[in-house]
């Protein structure tokens, strides 16, 4: 008979005190010594269950503070004239941005098509992922024409924001024109990035947001994992801000 390792029991028991609400939403876990001795193991067991509960989403480290249970889905709006940022702020989540790549390419023809550019013409393109305290919550992939002024990429990796640098280039008003929902399942490298399994459910928003006068400043793709964000789809006015 096959005997249960160690940790993975470990990580049960934690699984259990936390869907018990012994540890609730936010809560510090004990250290690791405490579970140590708790356990009667030793750190490195412990550690390597505290991983195995990480990789499932269920707790986050924070560097220098400690590991602490994560929080429930996160509500992301979708239509309304809302920011990323100040929506987990306001919901008393800790929002953060991490951007991976970002550089100039010329557009696929399905780029170039949805931000109306027309031949020769280049997009600037930015891939990252995003945080409620500490732990990813979705993927994302923003393709922006190329006639945005040079400063909009130093601007959006100081800023790490998308609302912030287009207004430093000078729009200040832009309207999400279509947001289109669709299921994935995660391959193996979002599941990595998203600390997900492979096949782990993500939710698909593909997206267009327009300046005043109508010019497309961004299409956007954002792959959310499904058990960790709730979209809420808002009706009215149809502008939004992600950044």
């Amino acid at each position: 008979m096959t005997r249960t390792p160690v940790w993975s029991a470990i990580a049960t028991a934690l699984r259990d005190d936390i869907a018990q609400g012994r540890y609730t939403s936010g809560d510090q876990m004990p250290t690791e010594a405490a579970l140590a001795a708790r356990f009667g193991v030793n750190r490195h067991t412990v550690r390597h269950a505290l991983k195995h509960l990480s990789e499932e989403g269920r707790v986050h480290a924070r560097r220098g503070a400690g590991v602490f249970v994560t929080a429930g889905a996160a509500t992301y709006p979708i239509g309304g004239r809302v920011s990323f940022h100040r929506n987990l702020s306001a919901a008393g989540r800790m929002p953060g941005r991490q951007i991976l790549t970002l550089d100039r390419r010329h557009p696929t023809p399905t780029e170039a098509r949805i931000l109306g550019l027309d031949d020769p013409a280049t997009i600037i393109l930015a891939t990252g992922v995003s945080f409620a305290d500490g732990t990813p919550i979705a993927l994302f992939t923003s393709c922006f024409p190329g006639w945005l002024p040079d400063r909009f990429e130093a601007d959006l990796k100081t800023t790490e924001s998308v609302t912030q640098a287009l207004a430093l280039s000078g729009i200040t008003d832009w309207t999400r024109t279509s947001t289109h929902i669709s299921a994935r399942n995660a391959s193996a490298v979002q599941a990595g990035q998203l600390r997900v399994k492979e096949g782990a459910a993500l939710i698909l928003s593909e997206s267009v947001n327009r300046s005043a006068d109508g010019r497309a400043v961004e299409f956007g793709q954002t792959w959310f994992a499904g058990d960790r964000v709730t979209l809420h789809m808002q009706g009215g006015d149809s502008a939004a801000s992600h950044g």
